[in-house]
C-alpha cells in the first residue's frame, strides 16, 4: 500500500514537472513579451522625445536666422538712410532755394544800386557787399530785383545786375537772356546783344527756347535790320523751332521788303495760323484766315 502511493505520487511528480516547466517557458515567454513591448515602447518615447527636441531646435534656429536676417536687413536700411542724410546735407552749396526774405532783400539790392553812379566797379563792390554775408547765394532775391527794375524800365539797372549775376556763374538761364537781350535792345547796346546771342548760339544750340529767337527777331526788327531778321529764321528753321505768329509776321514782311513775294506767302503758309476767332452778331465764330494771311498781315 506504501509502496503504490509512492509509485502515485511519483507519477503525479513526473507528471507536473513538464507542466511547471510548459508554464515556465509560457510565463518566460511572457515577460520577454513584455520586456520587448517595454524596451519598444521606451524606444519610441525616446524617439518621439528626441524627435521634438529637435524639431525645437531647428524651430529655435530657423527663428534665430529669420531674427539675424531682420537685424541685417534693418542695419542695411538704416545705413542707407544715414547715407542718403549725409548726401542731401552735403549738396545744394549755393543753390538752396529758400525764398524766407527774399523780397525784403530784391528791394534792398534795387534801393543800393539807385543810389550809385552808372561805373561797373562802383555797382560790382556794391553788390558784392550786398552778399558778403550771405551764407548761400541769394539767386531769388536777385531774380526778384531783376523783375522789378523790368518793369520799372531801368534798363540800365538791369544790365549791370544781370552782369554781375553772370560774372558770378548764376542766373544763367533763358529768362536771364530773355531780360539781358531786351534791355540791350531799349537802350540802343545792339553790339552788345549781338555778341551776347553769339555766345548763346554757341552754347546752348539745341536749347535755345522759341521766346529768344522771337526776342531777337524783334530786336533787329525794331532796328530795322532785315537780313539779320532772315538769318536768325533760318538758324529757327535749321533747329526745327516753330516761330510764333508775331515772329511769322516780321519774317513774311522781312522778305517782302526784299521782293521775295514767293518766300513770304510759303511763310505764312506754312508757319502762319490757319484758323481765327472773330465775333459775328455777338457771338465767337471761327474762321480760316487765308484772306486775312494775305490781305491784312503784309499791310499791317
Amino acid at each position: 500500500m506504501n509502496f503504490g502511493s509512492s509509485i502515485c505520487c511519483q507519477s503525479g511528480i513526473n507528471q507536473i514537472k513538464p507542466t511547471e516547466a510548459a508554464l515556465s517557458r509560457t510565463v518566460g515567454l511572457s515577460n520577454s513579451r513584455t520586456a520587448l513591448s517595454l524596451k519598444s515602447s521606451s524606444f519610441l518615447c525616446v524617439r518621439n522625445s528626441l524627435r521634438y527636441v529637435v524639431g525645437l531646435n531647428m524651430f529655435d534656429l530657423k527663428c534665430c536666422q529669420k531674427q539675424s536676417r531682420q537685424t541685417v536687413m534693418a542695419s542695411k536700411a538704416m545705413e542707407k538712410k544715414i547715407i542718403k542724410k549725409a548726401g542731401r546735407n552735403e549738396h545744394h552749396l549755393w543753390k538752396k532755394k529758400d525764398s524766407a526774405g527774399s523780397g525784403q532783400k530784391a528791394l534792398n539790392l534795387i534801393r543800393i544800386v539807385s543810389d550809385l553812379p552808372n561805373e561797373k566797379e562802383a555797382i560790382f563792390g556794391a553788390l558784392d557787399k550786398w552778399t558778403a554775408w550771405e551764407t548761400e547765394f541769394p539767386l531769388i532775391a536777385a531774380a526778384k530785383a531783376l523783375r522789378i527794375l523790368r518793369r520799372t524800365c531801368q534798363w540800365r539797372r538791369v544790365i549791370q545786375v544781370a552782369k554781375w549775376m553772370l560774372s558770378k556763374g548764376q542766373g544763367a538761364t533763358m529768362a536771364t537772356y530773355d531780360t539781358l537781350l531786351l534791355a540791350f535792345d531799349m537802350d540802343n547796346r545792339l553790339d552788345e546783344a549781338e555778341s551776347l546771342w553769339n555766345m548763346i548760339l554757341h552754347t546752348h544750340t539745341r536749347s535755345i527756347s522759341k521766346r529768344l529767337f522771337s526776342r531777337m527777331i524783334s530786336l533787329y526788327d525794331h532796328h530795322e535790320m532785315k537780313t539779320k531778321i532772315i538769318e536768325v529764321f533760318a538758324d529757327m528753321e535749321e533747329l526745327s523751332v516753330r516761330p510764333d505768329e508775331d515772329t511769322v509776321r516780321r519774317v513774311a514782311r522781312a522778305f517782302q521788303e526784299f521782293g521775295q513775294e514767293d518766300k513770304s506767302k510759303l511763310v505764312l503758309r506754312r508757319y502762319g495760323c490757319k484758323w481765327k476767332y472773330i465775333h459775328f452778331k455777338g457771338e465767337r465764330v471761327k474762321v480760316r484766315t487765308n484772306a486775312w494771311v494775305e490781305d491784312d498781315i503784309l499791310t499791317n
